[in-house]
């Protein structure tokens, strides 16, 4: 099963509104927001970061940018990074599926992606969250509040800031 397909049985089964969007491949939050017809702060921009020795995903505004520090100091931990291109492929393989590329990432942990879940508050600002959903001619658009009642996070939290 697929990223795509798997997302969709999950809000299916959720029986959760969704609109699903097949387009151009999308390379930026920018150019995912313009073939959405969204606005880029409804963009859901979904990051893999180790944090220790720990992959953890990190769901924020597509219009902002990760503060480390503050994710630093709430999971209180020194180390942390990006995921390179290679990890994230690999953690995100499975049989039949090569894996995730960068820009592809769904905002979701279990039972989607095995990671566990942190999303920024500023999500909460929005009504709608939209991203791409396993692939980057894919996009999936939903409430966000049914999106932070399905997604169930570890802890939502202020990490990210405008620039």
């Amino acid at each position: 099963m697929t990223v795509l397909e798997a997302i969709r049985q999950l809000l299916e089964t959720e029986q959760v509104e969704f609109r699903e969007l097949h387009h151009e491949p999308t390379y930026t939050s920018e150019e995912a927001a313009r073939v959405r017809g969204e606005e880029l702060r409804n963009g859901g921009k979904s990051l893999l970061m180790k944090v220790n020795d720990t992959f953890a995903l990190f769901v924020l505004p597509a219009e902002r940018r990760v503060h480390s520090a503050l994710i630093r100091k709430q999971l209180g931990t020194r180390k942390m990074r990006f995921a390179t291109a290679e990890e994230l492929q690999q953690l995100t393989a499975s049989e039949g599926s090569p894996g995730l590329v960068p820009g592809s990432v769904p905002p979701f942990g279990s039972p989607i992606l095995p990671f566990p879940l942190y999303v920024d508050s500023g999500i909460r600002e929005n009504e709608r969250i939209a991203f791409n959903a396993g692939s980057l001619t894919d996009s999936v658009i939903m409430s966000v509040v049914d999106y932070l009642a399905i997604a169930r996070p570890e802890k939502i939290f202020a990490f990210s800031r405008l620039d």
